[in-house]
């Protein structure tokens, strides 16, 4: 498949201050962007700049230890941003102000999280529901801290309230470093498809922050599209990442030459595997490394073309012992379909489903 045409491309993004090294960002997803993934990603390149998991203020600031965890960094994980939420404007920009004494880059405030126990508490895509609430609240975080802070939003509550262009015209005035859009509603969860021109309408509101396009961009050539259609500054990609940690990588290969190298083979894919493990392994020990490696290993193993069966054994790993009987019939067996060293067949990128009141 040859590559998309290149669109007229904006100058670099800036975050007030923070001039981002690509238009192609990490977005936050749950469980899943944690410092050893994004430590992986960055060894790759591309990334303009990656964000953690959704963090609970109050939480961080009780200093609860797994929350203390999502928020560390590392020298190679910048620049370094941290997602946070809540309901509470005084809790949110105290929590900006701990974040900045740990170092952070930059600081983004959760507006569309559309999981019931979050947006059903006011907090995520429920701020939508409260207009003068969420400008007090984004106004007292701006004006906390003085690194650069940011919102990631829907689109609006439901088809009849598409209240995104207006939020971000007033963010501006606020002081709102930038927007991320995912182009969907918070009634659509997941389902559907991205509203490009929706995204666009949040563009042409403001009038000189980068306004971040996301949702459904699985490819460079959807990151084309998105760019080309929207007018969006920057994109912001999750599940995608997960399936092809390359992606970054591409896509800035294609915006400066106009084409891009294959993502990684099944040998490639294997060795960062075992990279992104020992991230863990040296930070928690073996035992405890395997238990929270797990998920992430589904996805390196469906991007490798494992046997299904084996995919599912793995699951089960609990020891050393196990991890490495376990890796070397994944080295003995290698592809179900393809080769070692050649291109693999793209994975499926699953996405929460069902009804999104019951998530």
């Amino acid at each position: 498949m040859s590559p998309p045409p290149r669109p007229a491309f904006p100058g670099p993004v800036q975050y007030g201050p923070l001039t981002l090294t690509s238009r192609y960002l990490l977005s936050p997803l749950a469980g899943f962007t944690t410092l050893p993934f994004r430590r992986i990603v960055r060894r790759i390149g591309g990334v303009g700049l990656a964000t953690t998991d959704l963090v609970n203020a109050r939480a961080l600031l009780t200093r609860n230890e797994r929350t203390m965890q999502m928020v560390e960094t590392h020298p190679e994980d910048r620049p370094f941003a941290v997602q946070i939420f809540g309901s509470e404007p005084d809790v949110m920009a105290d929590a900006a102000r701990l974040l900045v004494e740990l170092g952070v880059d930059t600081i983004d405030i959760n507006m569309g999280c559309p999981v019931n126990r979050i947006a059903g508490a006011g907090a995520g895509a429920g701020m939508m529901c409260n207009t003068s609430g969420t400008l007090k609240l984004a106004q007292t975080v701006v004006e906390a801290v003085k690194v650069p802070v940011t919102v990631k939003m829907r689109l609006g509550w439901d088809s009849e309230n598409l209240t995104a262009p207006f939020f971000a015209r007033e963010f501006e005035k606020i002081g709102v470093a930038a927007v991320a859009i995912h182009g969907r509603t918070r009634e659509q969860g997941f389902s559907g498809t991205v509203s490009l021109p929706g995204i666009r309408a949040v563009v042409e509101a403001v009038e000189k922050i980068p306004v971040v396009g996301n949702g459904d961009v699985r490819s460079v050539a959807d990151a084309a599209k998105m760019i080309s259609e929207t007018g969006c500054q920057a994109v912001s990609i999750g599940r995608a990442a997960l399936a092809n940690p390359w992606i970054f990588r591409q896509l800035c290969e294609w915006e400066q030459t106009g084409s891009f190298a294959p993502a990684g083979t099944f040998d490639e894919r294997l060795e960062l595997m075992l990279l992104q493990y020992s991230f863990l392994e040296e930070r928690y020990g073996s035992d405890r490394a395997i238990i929270l490696f797990r998920k992430m290993a589904h996805w390196y193993l469906k991007g490798m073309r494992v046997q299904k069966k084996m995919r599912g054994d793995f699951q089960q790993v609990r020891t050393a012992d196990e991890m490495r009987a376990a890796i070397a019939a994944f080295r003995a067996a290698g592809p179900v379909d393809g080769n070692r060293t050649g291109v693999l067949k793209d994975v499926e990128i699953a996405v929460p489903k069902g009804p999104v009141d019951k998530w």
